[in-house]
């Protein structure tokens, strides 16, 4: 049988175009709801919404997000590594600070870091159990407002982190496990080289998304009279009594900020996964943008004439 004798036929996909018309409908609703309703205050928001005051808290955000995303990947990767570990006694310490810090809620843990004075007077750095004391602080001046917001964040935060490293890590194949132990190799050589490399674009996604977390989690930090975004927010709609205003310049300032990490994100799975993607989008698109039947040859089918 001839393919000329094929009937070609346009796909029609009509659930498509009442998908985009109830869209349309309720991206028109909500827009007109939002912008046509003066009590929302966008004049007071445009006033406020690039201050000098709202940039300094936003400064502050910014600083404490990236600081704490630092050294939380770095303790969540050590925590990460000894729950890995051969050692019961390590996996146990490392499985217990997880089980610790994913248990507690984080206003608590701020609450009490901020009045960690009232349990030890002073911070030592020394051998323990004997008189050798290389440095000593004073608790109250060691852990200053950013110090305990930061501090906070980053044990809280790196329990979590540790676990989608850990997760990460055990979805490579154990084969190659297996192949970088026969080549003799070093742990370490074995864990940048080999591991990491192929566990890293599956953990990407997960760690951007407790990036994206840990950038609104920083809204917390208020409790300790920080002068943050939020905080400062706060501290201007007690003042004018502009609440709403106020708080819609607070979360366009967070949607701006996480949007950068979904940015971050898609770049990053994009130099990953090239090949990958590419078949992916192939795959899908075979469906979505075709708009004729597939001749029997794509399909893998046979006809004799």
């Amino acid at each position: 049988m001839s393919l000329d004798q094929y009937k070609i036929v346009p796909a029609r996909h009509p659930l498509r175009y009442v998908g985009i018309f109830f869209s349309i409908v309720i991206i028109t609703v909500v827009a007109e709801s939002i912008f046509s309703n003066k009590n929302w205050g966008w004049p007071v928001f445009r006033e406020w919404f690039l201050n000098p005051v709202i940039l300094e808290g936003l400064l502050m955000t910014l600083k404490l997000t990236f600081w704490s995303i630092i050294f939380s990947l770095i303790l969540g990767t050590i925590v990460a590594m000894m729950r890995l570990s051969s050692s019961w006694l390590v996996r146990s310490l490392a499985w217990v600070y997880i089980w610790l810090f994913r248990s507690l809620p984080l206003l608590l843990v701020l609450i009490i870091l901020y009045n960690f004075s009232y349990l030890y007077e002073y911070i030592t750095i020394g051998i323990p159990f004997t008189d050798t004391v290389f440095a000593q602080f004073k608790t109250i001046n060691a852990l200053d407002q950013f110090s305990t917001a930061l501090l906070g964040l980053v044990v809280v935060q790196s329990a979590y982190t540790a676990e989608v490293i850990r997760g990460g890590i055990l979805s490579v194949d154990h084969g190659q496990f297996e192949a970088a132990a026969a080549l003799g190799l070093s742990w370490w050589r074995r864990t940048t080289r080999i591991i990491l490399p192929q566990s890293i674009r599956s953990i990407i996604p997960a760690i951007i998304n407790e990036c994206v977390g840990l950038s609104k989690g920083t809204a917390i930090v208020y409790v300790l009279a920080m002068p943050e975004l939020f905080y400062t927010v706060q501290m201007i709609y007690n003042r004018n009594q502009e609440v709403i205003p106020l708080l819609m310049v607070a979360a366009v300032w967070y949607i701006i900020v996480t949007s950068v990490f979904s940015i971050v994100q898609w770049y990053i799975e994009r130099v990953l996964a090239k090949g990958d993607r590419t078949s992916a989008i192939n795959h899908f698109s075979f469906f979505r943008k075709s708009k004729n039947i597939q001749t029997p040859q794509r399909v893998g089918a046979s006809y004799d004439n």
